[in-house]
């Protein structure tokens, strides 16, 4: 008797894997955008005004400026673009895909969760959900540094959206733990919390370094995290609460995670 071919199990089966995997950055995406319709106002209450104003542009010395939320723009059209991108018959098994689907789908979960977490006012909860998107974006691009693109138009789509991504949310990260405390009613004032909030700032350029190193020096991860910090020296020179040393530290921040980034490029070549 001839021998029977065998079949891939139901559970081993790579094109039924990746179908699943599709369906859910999908569905991901689905919930990303009905949370960002919550954030925004549209069927829920702005960020700046949930959470009692703990997150508003004025409500703490690393709050960025209005203007600099405007990076969502690009991070929800690429995501969006990313979702169709990785239905292309090419793409359904690139292993560049396979190797960061399900971290691209938690990241926008994490990031609607994030929005309506802030809507119920549990500021700390927001913390930890921000953590989260933190890690879950640093995890990605990793898997993408590891997995080089194989052309422009990926590069844009998937590199370029999630290097915004991860480069803003952690910029973000430090003005949502920052928010955090002042809630809580830790706000010391005057000179000591300018020095605490310059404090914040060192953190944040040393993470800009160490994410350089570790990601090879992305452009994209480098501009996120300036446009943030330009836009809290913005804030802190012309709005509320005003402080001409949180500024300058930081454009200093700015600075050095370019130049780290510039390094590290460099290094490569």
């Amino acid at each position: 008797m001839a021998a029977s071919t065998p079949t891939a199990s139901p559970r081993t089966d790579p094109t039924r894997s990746d179908r699943t995997r599709q369906v859910a950055v999908t569905l991901a995406e689905v919930f990303c955008v009905i949370g960002t319709l919550v954030g925004v106002g549209v069927i829920g209450t702005r960020v700046e005004e949930s959470s009692g104003g703990a997150l508003a542009a004025d409500a703490t010395l690393i709050a960025p400026a209005g203007p600099a939320f405007s990076i969502w723009t690009p991070i929800y059209l690429g995501l969006a673009a990313y979702t169709v991108w990785q239905w292309l018959p090419d793409q359904a098994t690139d292993r560049r895909h396979r190797a960061i689907g399900w971290l691209a789908a938690a990241s926008m979960v994490l990031n609607a969760l994030w929005l309506l977490v802030t809507q119920q006012g549990w500021i700390w909860v927001s913390v930890l959900v921000m953590a989260g998107l933190v890690v879950t974006l640093g995890l990605l691009v990793a898997r993408l540094q590891a997995n080089p693109s194989y052309g422009h138009a990926e590069t844009v789509i998937v590199d370029g959206t999630f290097g915004l991504y991860l480069g803003w949310v952690a910029v973000a990260a430090c003005a949502n733990v920052t928010a955090a405390f002042v809630a809580s009613g830790v706000d010391p004032g005057g000179l000591v919390a300018e020095v605490l909030a310059a404090a914040v700032l060192a953190v944040a350029a040393l993470v800009a370094v160490v994410l350089a190193r570790r990601l090879g020096g992305r452009w994209a991860v480098a501009a996120a995290i300036v446009w943030g910090l330009g836009w809290i020296a913005v804030g802190r020179f012309t709005d509320e609460p005003r402080s001409a040393l949180v500024g300058v530290a930081a454009l200093v921040a700015a600075a050095v995670t370019v130049a780290a980034t510039a390094r590290q490029r460099t290094t490569a070549a």
